[in-house]
């Protein structure tokens, strides 16, 4: 039975809550895992010319936005992945002209502007259609996917950054060391939300408070109750300042911050207000909590550099890096992005820079089979308006999260959004987007800059199929009218077995 019925929205709603224990049975089919193997053959000629569907020649039409009773959105579970165990069998699978014939419509839609995409098979990767998939695109926070992907290859799961204080060159001295850590806080747990949940023991980022309270602790038994601080962010090396730096959606990036440098540390904007100095505000909070716990500080503090091998004073913790990645995911996190860019360039050998950090992506997508032809990165976090990445990329890297033989990949999945329920994707495939069938069942990353709209993720279909897709547009249009064109066109890939 087609999962379109009644019955079928039963099933479909039941497989939104079980993506956690497919992919911990290894449910996915190991397909993805040999990325360049041959592909299925390309689907019929017109499908990359650049001209959406079938149906070119006809006036673009506006699909309907009329939304369908509220009863008819499926009850999903809101954590966990949501993928499924997949139909095994080419009997299950979508064709190229089901894709074709169903999506044509909304090809034609003129808010999508200039449209490329990919739609493939989850399990074996076989791409089933596309237009212009193989042409690079500016990708814009799709990039996070490829920054968390070869993070998550080159860094042990269980890896936590620290923040550390050390004895200073001379008696009454002190060093705030920073690791590369930017969610550190200065806000008592119960106050820290993180895309407007709160944290658990598992993503609870690290304490300034809790470092504080270890450094007095061994101030005090050594007999020391006055001292000067300096601050060591010598970790990192070549620029501070993104290129597309504007102190509200990415923080400078320095290796020692406090709340990612907001100035309002309890903001819930999408980009909030930044400060100028991230490391000289970590340095005067920790000094505020150090004087809170009996131990006079000297001045203000300075920036200055640890000596090789110095006692420690202190030592907070963050997450551990599956949690920081699919936090940067889910939230579109462009500071914690690009020091976790930082983190595979140290683990790479290469400089903790903007360019280590492309370097090391690079390499390790590389040696992971990915296809780099036609991808240029300049950055981790997408914001760059230069980075350029095919659709097909982009598929090809949330299937290679999905394969069995790489489970330290699967948080690239865990942190996509949930559709109409979590991070950047709470306020789409809802009522007025036309799209809201497909709410609970899709999982992606968005994109977005000043005319680009991407998205890249899985949806199970009306046959109960794990797709992945990637879409990527440059248009004039606004960005909500954008979106909602591309969500409608997802939904219609959920909605439909598509043969």
């Amino acid at each position: 039975m087609r999962l379109g019925t009644g019955a079928g929205r039963g099933r479909r709603a039941a497989l939104a809550g079980v993506l956690g224990a497919a992919l911990t049975a290894g449910a996915l089919t190991a397909g993805w895992g040999a990325v360049q193997a041959e592909a299925a053959p390309t689907p019929p000629p017109g499908h990359s010319s650049g001209k959406p569907g079938t149906k070119a020649a006809q006036p673009a039409q506006s699909p309907s936005h009329q939304a369908p009773p509220a009863a008819a959105r499926p009850a999903v579970a809101t954590k966990g992945p949501v993928l499924a165990p997949v139909v095994e069998g080419e009997d299950g699978l979508p064709t190229t002209a089901g894709l074709q014939r169903e999506l044509a419509p909304l090809l034609q839609d003129k808010a999508l502007g200039t449209l490329t995409f990919a739609v493939a098979d989850g399990a074996t990767g076989k791409l089933l259609y596309g237009q212009g998939e193989s042409t690079p695109a500016t990708p814009a926070s799709t990039t996070k996917l490829l920054t968390s992907l070869a993070a998550l290859s080159l860094i042990p799961a269980e890896t936590r950054i620290a923040t550390t204080v050390v004895a200073g060159a001379a008696p009454g001295e002190i060093v705030l060391v920073g690791g590369g850590d930017p969610t550190v806080t200065a806000l008592p747990r119960d106050q820290v939300r993180i895309g407007g949940m709160p944290v658990d023991d598992d993503s609870a980022p690290a304490s300034m408070a809790d470092l504080a309270k270890q450094t007095a602790a061994a101030l005090k038994a050594a007999g020391t109750t006055s001292v000067k601080i300096s601050f060591d962010t010598s970790l990192y090396s070549g620029p501070i300042l993104h290129k597309e730096n504007d102190s509200m959606n990415i923080a400078a990036v320095v290796p020692l911050m406090v709340d990612e440098g907001r100035i309002n540390a309890l903001s819930t904007d999408e980009a909030p207000a930044r400060v100028f100095d991230p490391a000289g505000q970590a340095a005067d909070s920790f000094a505020a909590m150090l004087g809170a716990q009996g131990i006079t500080v000297q001045g203000k503090p300075k920036a200055g550099q640890a000596a090789a091998g110095a006692k420690q004073l202190g030592k907070v913790l963050s997450p551990t890096l599956p949690r920081l990645v699919e936090r940067l995911l889910t939230t579109s996190d462009n500071t914690l992005a690009e020091a976790v860019a930082r983190q595979a360039a140290l683990a790479a050998h290469q400089p903790a820079s903007f360019d280590g950090g492309v370097a090391a992506v690079t390499g390790a997508l590389t040696k992971l089979g990915l296809p780099m032809a036609g991808v240029v990165l300049h950055d981790g976090s997408g914001l760059h308006t230069q980075n350029l990445i095919p659709p097909l990329v982009l598929a090809k890297v949330i299937g290679l999260a999905s394969a069995p033989e790489h489970p330290e990949l699967r948080p690239v999945l865990t942190g996509m959004p949930i559709a109409g329920f979590t991070g950047t994707l709470v306020n789409r495939f809802g009522a007025t987007s036309g799209a809201q069938s497909a709410a609970g069942i899709v999982r992606a990353k968005t994109g977005s800059l000043s005319g680009i709209n991407t998205l890249a993720g899985t949806v199970v279909d009306a046959d109960g199929r794990v797709l992945v897709f990637a879409m990527m547009t440059k248009t004039t249009a606004a960005a909500d009218t954008a979106r909602s064109a591309v969500d409608r066109i997802v939904a219609k890939i959920a909605a439909c077995g598509c043969k």
